[in-house]
């Protein structure tokens, strides 16, 4: 029988008074860190402020990456962020950290997650809740856009929460597979959906799979996908503090705990996995630190982490990077909402 959450907690507690009464305990996240941190690296067009970052996306060219900037908002309008504004969320930069171009504004109520597929189109979710839906034409949607920002194609419907086949109720993300599928994480928060949907390269409506809960294939906020060079689907279950494994038609193939509280997931280089924690402190995941976790997806092995220097997780959870992408060069981009960063690490060789 599936433990409840209370049980699981109060588990997770004991463990952790465990460790740190070990008087010979090692760090709790003994890995290397071959980073450093490259300070104002995005600039935002003259006359516009950085807003909360969300997705991280980069282009198939590896020339440009591209960014869900929430209009230029900061956490004080925590989850209306463009409900009033027309400012392009969907933002792209060069590599030397200059904005080059941009779309999408007047669309979006809160830009979330971003993909840009093998085609260069770009893709955008509105994961606004239903509470905070206002009447209107914006919210729990997916567009796709091309390269230039023509919109393509645009899935479920506008401002309007549901739980079938033409609704979606704060969708947090979206990813593209090599056969066209599409791939839609439904569920931001506790109260929203909490399933997968897939449709078909189309936009059709193949099936959905997924409800909360704490067991296999169950979810507490779906925070992100992937989709690894096996075609295997990584699902950020945040709130259960996991990653979810599934082969494309949605049987569950395994659950890693190991890269922490999972915001954001990544691939690039065949199986080299990053992983965006921005919420691991003592009391949601007992052990654990905020930081990029980065290691082998076909091992399950984590094997460098790079630590979130903000000081106390108690008082700092959340202000890290919720979503990270890598270059063929292994230099990462991460999207710190509450920071209101666009944050480059460059990788350090020997």
């Amino acid at each position: 029988m599936m433990p409840n959450r209370n049980t699981l907690q109060v588990s997770f507690l004991l463990a952790a008074v465990a460790w740190a009464a070990a008087p010979d305990r090692a760090p709790a996240q003994p890995y290397s860190n071959p980073y450093r941190m490259v300070e104002g690296w995005a600039k935002m067009p003259e006359g516009r402020k950085m807003g909360a970052v969300g997705g991280v996306a980069i282009d198939p060219d590896g020339k440009h990456v591209w960014a869900a900037v929430r209009c230029d908002a900061g956490p004080e309008r925590f989850g209306y962020e463009c409900l009033d504004s027309d400012l392009d969320p969907v933002v792209k930069f060069d590599m030397e950290g200059n904005a080059v171009a941009g779309f999408g504004g007047g669309m979006f109520i809160w830009p979330h997650g971003i993909h840009v597929d093998a085609g260069g189109n770009v893709w955008l979710t509105d994961a606004v809740s239903a509470a905070r839906t206002p009447q209107g034409n914006r919210g729990h949607q997916v567009v796709k856009f091309s390269p230039t920002g023509e919109v393509l194609m645009t899935l479920g419907t506008p401002g309007v929460a549901g739980n079938d086949r033409s609704h979606f109720n704060a969708p947090a993300d979206v990813v593209v597979g090599d056969n066209g599928h599409i791939f839609v994480a439904d569920g931001h928060g506790g109260e929203d959906n909490n399933r997968v949907v897939k449709f078909t390269a189309k936009g059709e409506f193949v099936k959905a799979w997924g409800k909360t809960g704490y067991g296999p294939g169950e979810f507490h906020t779906l925070h992100a996908l992937a989709i690894d060079s096996r075609g295997r689907l990584f699902v950020a279950d945040r709130g259960n503090n996991r990653i979810q494994i599934f082969d494309q038609e949605g049987k569950h193939l395994a659950t890693w705990t190991q890269f922490g509280r999972p915001s954001g997931i990544y691939f690039a280089g065949g199986d080299r996995i990053y992983v965006a924690d921005s919420e691991s402190d003592d009391v949601e995941n007992p052990g654990w630190e905020m930081g990029l976790r980065i290691g082998d997806a076909h091992k399950g092995w984590v094997s460098e982490f790079v630590l979130f220097p903000w000081g106390d997780p108690r008082s700092t959870r959340g202000s890290g990077a919720e979503f990270v992408a890598a270059d063929a060069d292994g230099n990462l981009y991460a999207g710190e909402p509450f920071r209101r960063r666009l944050q480059k690490y460059i990788r350090v060789r020997p």
